[in-house]
This record gives structure tokens, C-alpha cells and sequence, in this order.
């Protein structure tokens, strides 16, 4: 299986999203769009031939912060390592812009992304009581500089 990565669009993420089961709710292309509006942002999608499957958007937060916002591999895709490139492209861009540290939130119904980030050395740092431990959200962040 030859995957590929490179810079998507919002319209790639709404399609992805669509296949995306576990999540509630979708992220509307006005959404996506106000939530990018007039920040520095990366979205990267990873391809297998000419389907999209998997994707991480992030955006600039401070000067030195970028937020890792959201992401996502189709079920059929999963356990392929494309998630673990995804972060390790989006690191790796994060590093060449200057940034020193990545932060990202996730939630206990997600296992896989918990584990993907605490064995890339995220490190948790908060938490958001949103009344249920599956609806609550887990804060990481990570010391991307090495001059810090």
C-alpha cells in the first residue's frame, strides 16, 4: 500500500469526517473556515491512490504554540501508521516554523489518540470537565524547541 501525504483542503476534512464514526458531530466547512480564519494553520492529508483517508489540521496559537486541533484515519485505514506520520509531519513542520510547543486536546473515547500521544511524548497538563469522563477533554502538550 503506497501512502501519500501532502496539503489538503477543507473540503478533504469534511469528507474524511464523513467517515468518521465515532464522531458526534461533524465539523461544518463554515466552521472549519471561522476556526482557521486569519491564523497560520497546517492541514495535511494522507492519500492511498486517489482516496483521502486520513488527516491532522492545526494552527497557530501564540508565538510560540500551535494548537494540533483535529484529526482523523478512516476505519478501513487504521493501524497502518498513518496517524503516527500525520503527527510526525505535522511535528516536524511545527519545528521548522519556529513554534515550541505543540498542545492538543483529546477525550477517554478515544483510546488509540491517547496512546499515540503519550508514547510520542506529550505530556498532559489539563483537563476539561465537560460533565462525563467520554465527553471531557485531556490537554497535552509537548516541548517541540530543543532550546528550551
Amino acid at each position: 500500500m503506497n501512502i501519500s501525504f501532502s496539503e489538503g483542503t477543507i473540503e478533504d476534512v469534511i469528507q474524511i469526517n464523513s467517515e468518521i464514526p465515532e464522531f458526534d458531530t461533524k465539523n461544518s466547512k463554515d466552521k472549519i473556515e471561522q476556526r482557521l480564519e486569519g491564523r497560520l494553520y497546517l492541514l495535511l492529508v494522507a492519500s492511498v491512490g486517489n482516496k483521502k483517508v486520513g488527516y491532522k489540521i492545526g494552527y497557530k496559537v501564540s508565538e510560540t504554540e500551535f494548537y494540533s486541533w483535529s484529526g482523523a484515519v478512516r476505519p478501513d485505514y487504521r493501524g497502518r501508521g498513518i496517524g503516527k506520520s500525520l503527527l510526525e509531519l505535522q511535528e516536524r513542520w511545527v519545528m521548522n516554523k519556529g513554534f515550541q510547543f505543540i498542545s492538543v486536546k483529546s477525550m477517554n473515547r478515544f483510546p488509540s489518540m491517547l496512546h499515540l500521544l503519550i508514547s510520542h511524548g506529550y505530556q498532559v497538563c489539563g483537563y476539561e470537565n465537560k460533565g462525563s469522563p467520554l465527553q471531557s477533554k485531556i490537554i497535552f502538550i509537548k516541548k517541540i524547541a530543543e532550546n528550551i
